[in-house]
């Protein structure tokens, strides 16, 4: 199935989206460090089911930095309901990874109306999670300088095979050199810094208030994943053996439990 993408004006940044497939939207939202394509292998199974919108989020991919350096939260709520209106969605289903696991469950929190689900995977919002060191080299004074330099492609494998599962196969030269060339600019690493160093509030005690449906999909071997327990009625599927980059690592796995997940909601509304 073919997949546009396009670019969008806002907040003074073009805003680099890819759109494909028919059915109830799903909007998927990348984390920290990454881009749209972490979802390659999954958007081929999902589109034959859903609307499917990406988005590379401030900071990261094509769209790159914000010019106003805001990298809290709250400017990426603000920013993912006014990228919204701009592509024309009413109401969908969001899904996160990581970081954009942490804005999805976020912005449920305020703007319940616009969704009908909500999908985290390995994501993130809780102060016991782990922190990559490309992130903790970033926060810290002395050894931010660092981040400037950590720019071979060997470093960046390195990296992307901390966050993978023992034994995992997704860790090719493709990914790598996306990866690589995504994140190695000079703008990039400054975006990455300023990201790193912006101080998140704790907002994991208001995950009881979440009303909307949502689904739950956590690695065995990631730590920090407490949502099953805080979010009322939510679904939980545990992926044993698969690390961080759960999309890449077990596409058809997270592919067929949001099937599945969209599906019930449906029933559950006739």
């Amino acid at each position: 199935m073919d997949e546009t993408s396009a670019l969008v004006e806002l907040d003074g940044m073009k805003v680099h989206l890819r759109r494909t497939g028919q059915g109830p939207t799903l909007l998927l939202l990348h984390g920290s460090g990454s881009s749209l394509h972490i979802f390659d292998a999954a958007v081929a199974i999902l589109a034959r089911d859903f609307d499917v919108v990406r988005v590379d989020l401030p900071g990261f991919g094509v769209t790159g930095p914000r010019p106003d350096r805001d990298y809290s939260v709250g400017a990426y709520v603000s920013f993912l309901d006014r990228f919204a209106d701009a592509v024309g969605l009413e109401r969908f289903v969001l899904a996160g990874h990581s970081f954009g696991g942490q804005v999805a469950w976020t912005y449920a929190l305020s703007h319940p109306g616009r969704l009908t689900g909500l999908v985290l995977m390995n994501a993130t919002g809780y102060p016991d999670k782990s922190v990559p060191l490309v992130l903790r080299l970033a926060r810290h004074p002395l050894t931010r300088p660092l981040v400037r330099h950590l720019g071979s492609p060997a470093a960046t494998r390195r990296s992307l095979v901390r966050l993978a599962g023992p034994g995992s196969s997704v860790m090719d030269d493709a990914m790598v050199d996306r990866v690589h060339a995504f994140t190695s600019g000079a703008d990039a690493r400054q975006a990455l810094i300023d990201f790193a160093g912006t101080e998140q509030p704790d907002r994991s005690r208001e995950l009881v208030d979440i009303s909307t449906p949502t689904l739950v999909l956590r690695s065995d071997l990631v730590d920090g994943q407490h949502f099953g327990r805080d979010i009322p009625g939510c679904r939980e599927v545990l992926l044993p053996d698969v690390g961080h980059l759960m999309p890449a690592e077990a596409p058809h796995v997270i592919s067929g439990a949001i099937t599945r997940f969209s599906r019930d909601l449906d029933e559950q509304e006739q």
